[in-house]
C-alpha cells in the first residue's frame, strides 16, 4: 500500500490557475476531508476524470477557495494510483494553506520527482519516458521540447525494444537447449545468429551517433569567446545575453576567470563562455584564468575569436588565432567597427569573418544567421535523438559488449563465452529502459526533478 503524498504542481508564483496534486491509495478520502463538493456528495462518489466544483478549506475549516477537483482512479492515472487534483486560483498563499490542511489530515509532503517515480515503479512509464519528463519541463527551444515529447511518448523505448528482444531470443534458445537436452528443441548454432548480432550492433551504433546533436539540443552550444584583453569579449557576451552580465572596463585583465551565461542567438541556444584575455602575465590569478581560456577553446562546440578591428593585429592576436583556426567551428569577429577598421578580412586565416560592434549591436544579426546555419539540426526531433549522458554511457557499454561478442564469434569461442557479452549488452540496455537499473541509480535520476512532478 502506498501512502498519500501531496504537493503544489504549478510552482510558487502568482498565476491564473494553481494545482495541488495528491496520489496514493487513500488520497481520495484524505482530499475529501478538506474539500466540499457543491452537490454535497463525497469525493469518494465523484465520477472518474471529471472536473467538479466545490470549496477548499484550510486547517481551521475556513473557506480558502471556490475551485475544482478532479479524481482519477488507478490504474488510469499518471502515477497508476488513485489521484486527486485541486485546480485553484493561483495564489501561492491559497495553495500553501491548502497543502498544510492536507498534511494535517494525513497526506505527506511529496519528494522531488516522486509522482513520476511512482509512475515508473507502477509500470506507467519506462525509464526513458520518465527521464524525458524533466527534459520536457526544462526544454527552452522548440526542438528540445519536440524531442523530449517524443521520448515521453516512448519513441526511444520503441527503438531499443526490438534489439533487446532479439538478444533475449538468442540467449533463451541457448539456455533452453542447455537446460532441457531431452526436449525436442531445435539445435542451437550461434553462427546462425551472426546477422542478428551484427544488425543489433549497427542499430546501437546509429543511436550513439545521435548523441552529439542530442547533447547540443539539450544543453545548448558551448561557445567560447576568446581574444586578447580589451577587444570587447565581455561586451559581446553582454550584447548577446541582453544585459550587463560581465563587468566592462578599459583596464586589461578585468575578466580574470571564465564567465558563463546561457542565451538565445537567433534560434540557437548558446552557453556563452567569456574567457580571460589570453596573454603572458605574471599575475598568478590571471594566469589561471588564461589557462582555463585555453581549455575552453579545446572543449567548446563553437569558438568565437574577437579582435579589435580599429587597431593593427598584434603577436598576441596571432598566437590566439593559431589556437583557434584548427577548430571545425571557429568564427572571427572584427569588433569596434564604430571606431574605424584597419584590419582587412584577407589578413585573417578564418573561413568565417563578421564585422560587428558589440557596443551598438551592429552585425549581431549576421552572427546569429551564421551560428544557426552551423548548428542547424539535421535530425528529426521526434524522440529518436539520444540527449541523456547516462543513457549514452549505457548504450556505449552495450555497443562495446556487442563488439566483443562479434569478435569472440569470429575467433570461434564457445557459445557460452560469446553470450556472456551478449547478456552484458542486454543488462546495459536495461539500464536505459529501467529493466535492470539499480535502486540507487533510480533515486539519483529522480533527484533532478522538481517537487510536484
Amino acid at each position: 500500500m502506498s501512502h498519500t503524498i501531496a504537493a503544489v504542481s504549478t510552482g510558487n508564483c502568482v498565476s491564473a490557475i494553481g494545482i495541488i496534486r495528491l496520489t496514493g491509495d487513500d488520497c481520495i478520502s484524505v482530499a475529501d476531508k478538506v474539500f466540499t463538493l457543491n452537490n454535497k456528495k463525497s469525493l469518494m462518489d465523484a465520477p472518474d476524470r471529471k472536473l467538479m466544483l466545490g470549496q477548499l478549506h484550510d486547517k481551521q475549516g475556513r473557506l480558502l477557495d471556490s475551485c475544482c477537483a478532479i479524481v482519477s482512479h488507478g490504474p488510469h492515472s499518471y502515477t497508476g494510483e488513485d489521484t486527486v487534483e485541486f485546480h485553484c486560483h493561483g495564489s501561492p498563499a491559497v495553495l500553501a494553506a491548502g497543502l498544510e490542511a492536507l498534511y494535517i489530515v494525513g497526506a505527506k509532503p511529496a519528494k522531488r520527482g516522486e509522482y513520476t517515480k511512482r509512475a515508473f515503479l507502477n509500470g506507467k512509464l519506462d525509464l526513458t519516458q520518465a527521464e524525458a519528463v524533466i527534459d520536457l519541463i526544462e526544454a527552452d527551444t522548440a526542438d528540445a521540447a519536440a524531442n523530449a515529447a517524443g521520448q515521453v511518448e516512448g519513441v526511444l523505448q520503441k527503438k531499443l525494444a526490438p534489439i533487446y528482444d532479439e538478444l533475449v531470443n538468442i540467449c533463451s534458445h541457448f539456455h533452453a537447449v542447455l537446460d532441457y537436452p531431452d526436449e525436442d528443441i531445435e539445435d542451437f548454432g550461434l553462427q546462425n545468429y551472426y546477422s542478428t548480432l551484427r544488425s543489433s550492433g549497427k542499430e546501437l551504433y546509429k543511436l550513439l551517433q545521435t548523441y552529439g546533436q542530442g547533447r547540443i539540443l539539450r544543453q545548448g552550444v558551448s561557445a567560447a569567446i576568446v581574444g586578447k584583453p580589451n577587444v570587447g569579449k565581455s561586451s559581446l557576451l553582454n550584447a548577446i545575453a541582453g544585459y550587463d552580465r560581465c563587468i566592462v572596463t578599459d583596464i586589461p585583465g578585468t575578466t580574470r576567470d571564465t564567465v558563463e551565461e546561457t542565451a538565445m542567438l537567433g534560434s540557437t541556444r548558446l552557453r556563452l563562455i567569456d574567457t580571460a584575455g589570453i596573454r603572458e602575465t605574471e599575475d598568478t590569478v590571471e594566469a589561471i584564468g588564461v589557462e582555463r581560456s585555453r581549455k575552453a577553446i579545446e572543449n567548446a562546440d563553437l569558438v568565437i575569436f574577437v579582435c579589435d578591428a580599429s587597431k593593427p593585429l598584434t603577436t598576441e592576436d596571432e598566437a590566439i588565432m593559431d589556437l583557434c583556426i584548427d577548430r571545425d567551428n571557429a568564427i572571427c569577429l572584427l569588433n569596434k567597427t564604430d571606431l574605424g577598421c584597419c584590419i582587412q578580412p584577407s589578413d585573417l586565416p578564418f573561413m568565417t569573418i563578421i564585422q560587428i560592434c558589440a557596443k551598438t549591436g551592429e552585425g549581431l544579426d549576421q552572427l546569429a544567421d551564421m551560428v544557426d546555419a552551423m548548428f542547424e539540426n539535421q535530425m528529426p526531433c521526434d524522440g529518436s535523438i539520444l540527449t541523456n549522458a547516462r543513457q549514452f554511457d549505457a548504450i556505449r557499454r552495450a555497443y562495446e559488449a556487442m563488439l566483443r561478442a562479434m569478435h569472440g564469434l569470429g575467433l570461434g569461442l564457445t557459445p557460452d563465452a560469446v553470450l556472456t557479452d551478449v547478456e552484458e549488452a542486454m543488462e546495459a540496455m536495461g539500464e536505459v529502459t529501467g529493466a535492470t537499473v539499480r535502486e540507487d541509480i533510480t533515486a539519483r535520476i529522480f533527484e533532478r526533478f522538481c517537487v510536484g512532478k
